[in-house]
């Protein structure tokens, strides 16, 4: 019933409409989404060249698990964008910024090969990717006056992965 009656309201008055990552200000950001997601982007990309390499016949079975890989590689690349855009967009603050001014570019680079990502299954790219979520993470948890760690991931595609000390 609310609902209805908020739905009534907008369509009369028509209200600006925002979006973010919650509707209190929480305050608990952590790019280790971004990092597990950039993980899964590589780990994708090897099934699919593993795939390629020992399926001898493209049956049901191969289209299948290729699908399949393609798109939850394309999903944890746009997830990655999505997270630290959320982080940049509601936690990074000008001051931070003037910290590290190479943020911007690490953050634009992450849009990019984030893309690039998606277009393609280019393993490069997509530990390239990992790298600058990496970068991300550092200088994110330096604003918080956490020392990181970097550790081999315990899983595949088992790629260095920044850790805070807590």
């Amino acid at each position: 019933m609310i609902g209805k009656i908020l739905s009534s309201l907008d369509e009369k008055f028509d209200f600006d409409s925002a979006q973010a990552h919650c509707d209190i200000p929480c305050g608990i950001y952590d790019p280790i989404t971004a990092q597990i997601a950039a993980l899964t982007v590589v780990r994708m990309v090897d099934l699919m060249k593993d795939l390629e390499v020992n399926h001898k016949e493209h049956d049901l079975e191969y289209f299948n698990s290729m699908t399949r890989y393609i798109a939850v590689k394309e999903e944890h690349a746009e997830r990655v964008k999505h997270e630290i855009r959320v982080i940049w967009g509601d936690y990074i603050k000008q001051a931070h910024l003037d910290k590290h001014p190479g943020l911007h570019t690490i953050v634009h680079n992450i849009m990019q090969l984030g893309s690039k990502s998606r277009q393609t299954a280019d393993r490069d790219t997509a530990v390239k990717l990992v790298e600058e979520v990496n970068r991300f993470a550092e200088i994110f948890w330096s604003t918080k006056d956490i020392k990181v760690k970097r550790a081999t991931s315990p899983y595949k595609p088992s790629l260095e992965v920044v850790y805070p000390e807590l």
